[in-house]
């Protein structure tokens, strides 16, 4: 994988990868890599496939585009028109929690490499 002393894969928690099943099958096949889910109820990566999910239905349904200048033309419009009127949320997860789900990491590497 690489040379680094740990490599993190932040995952969300889909069905092929969700459990002590997928991190252990990850640890086996690459020592080094610590597998961390996001949150189920709010993660990064859901805020990224709800605004795909509204560019699906907002922008490029129906697909009725003449050339893909089109396309770009109502993409961009869109992103103008949604950054205008976007506002921003808080994040609830803090550097506190963070810094304890690191420390819990390297109790469990330490812990596993005695063993």
């Amino acid at each position: 994988m690489t040379s680094s002393e740990r490599v993190f894969w932040v995952i969300d928690n889909g069905s092929s990868h969700r459990g002590r099943a997928a991190i252990d099958r990850l640890a086996a096949r690459y020592p080094n890599a610590v597998m961390v889910h996001t949150p189920v109820h709010a993660s990064w990566l859901n805020q990224v496939e709800i605004y795909f999910s509204i560019i699906q239905r907002k922008v490029l349904s129906p697909n009725d585009f003449e050339d893909l200048d089109a396309v770009e033309r109502r993409l961009l419009d869109f992103e103008d028109r949604y950054n205008a009127t976007a506002v921003p949320f808080k994040w609830r997860y803090t550097t506190a929690d963070l810094r304890r789900h690191l420390k819990r990491l390297d109790h469990h590497d330490r812990t596993r490499q005695a063993a």
